[in-house]
């Protein structure tokens, strides 16, 4: 299994919207193969800066070879879709994490 990491940080002018933004985006997201859920966070700690709402959504995969199939074809439009409703209102960070059998 993979998880998607997105952290993101938003205005505190727009966070109500982008927060129901957001709702549908992940909704989308999951509707696409190889996701399998989920989850979206409030980062508390480090606490976010000053007129800043921090989040973290962290996605489910079944693979890398799905992750490599969102990068490649589904990514880019959507990153687009929140670029171009919220501009520079907000900053997107991403990592990969996958299992480790102990």
């Amino acid at each position: 299994m993979i998880v998607y990491e997105v952290n993101l940080e938003v205005d505190a002018a727009v966070a109500d919207a982008f927060r129901a933004w957001l709702s549908g985006h992940v909704r989308e997201i999951l509707a696409l193969p190889g996701f399998l859920g989920a989850q979206v966070l409030e980062r508390r700690d480090p606490p976010p800066a000053a007129g800043q709402h921090a989040l973290c959504v962290q996605y489910r995969l079944a693979d890398q070879a799905s992750l490599d199939h969102y990068l490649r074809h589904d990514a880019p439009r959507l990153r687009a879709e929140g670029q171009a409703r919220f501009g520079g209102s907000f900053s997107a960070s991403r990592r990969v994490l996958g299992t480790l059998t102990l």
